[in-house]
């Protein structure tokens, strides 16, 4: 089958070093895209499974994979004279989904997976990008993708341990010590803006709470991190522990 099937009024730079037999409905065209499909799903998912997440190498490329043989499918159907590409539609939708249910809440009433969820969604849609033989778009959301996952990782804690606002997860000895919590956050020129107890430790013997902080010393704005902050509240008698909460 030689008719371009590219829907989009687009010269793909990629396609046109490859040549148009990259473009076509050819069996070379159809292994080279679920080739690359699988092999930028599976770097991606890589990646989330050396930090631990919950969807790694194959959900990723099942994902991608998915989203691939839905573009393919509708790009048959409108070779064949259809209007309406259904099935990426669904892909879309499909991997919204997906992507809602990677995301939870920790028993530190954080919320976690988000990252994994985004990055699951957009391997889905890069997946459907080359099913349509638009490779420089999936190329460049596929590295987009990859330093926003690797390298923003770092800058967005050196930016939020500059931040006037963070919050901790804050385990007493006993109930009673919260007073003397407060009492101290205030000494030392931070305001607290809500404290929240934690209902998953309930029945356990701790008293666990979230609680959000602000730097309101300009001394601590200056010279402290919050690594710093928390490091010398850690020293409390009644603090059991207390930690940074990060998403």
């Amino acid at each position: 089958m030689n008719a371009a099937v590219n829907p989009v009024n687009f010269s793909d730079p990629l396609a046109g070093l490859l040549g148009p037999w990259s473009v076509d409905l050819t069996l070379g065209s159809l292994l080279l895209r679920v080739f690359l499909s699988l092999l930028l799903s599976a770097v991606i998912g890589w990646e989330r499974s050396t930090k631990r997440h919950s969807a790694g190498l194959r959900t990723f490329m099942l994902v991608s994979l998915t989203g691939t043989l839905a573009s393919l499918l509708d790009c048959y159907v409108l070779v064949s004279g259809g209007r309406f590409m259904l099935l990426s539609a669904a892909a879309v939708i499909g991997g919204a989904v997906i992507s809602i249910h990677s995301v939870y809440y920790s028993s530190r009433n954080q919320i976690k997976g988000l990252t994994t969820a985004v990055g699951l969604w957009m391997s889905g849609l890069i997946g459907m990008a080359l099913g349509m033989g638009i490779y420089t778009v999936a190329l460049i959301a596929f590295l987009g993708l990859l330093v926003a996952l690797l390298w923003f990782p770092s800058l967005e804690v050196a930016f939020k341990n500059r931040s006037n606002h963070f919050e901790i997860h804050l385990e007493l000895n006993s109930s009673t010590s919260l007073q003397d919590f407060v009492t101290v956050i205030r000494t030392l020129g931070l305001t607290i803006d809500e404290i929240e107890q934690n209902p998953a430790y309930v029945g356990s013997g701790l008293s666990v709470y979230s609680v959000s902080i602000s730097v309101s010393s300009a001394m601590l704005k200056k010279y402290k991190s919050h690594a710093e902050i928390i490091q010398a509240l850690n020293t409390l008698e009644y603090v059991r522990h207390i930690e940074e909460m990060v998403s």
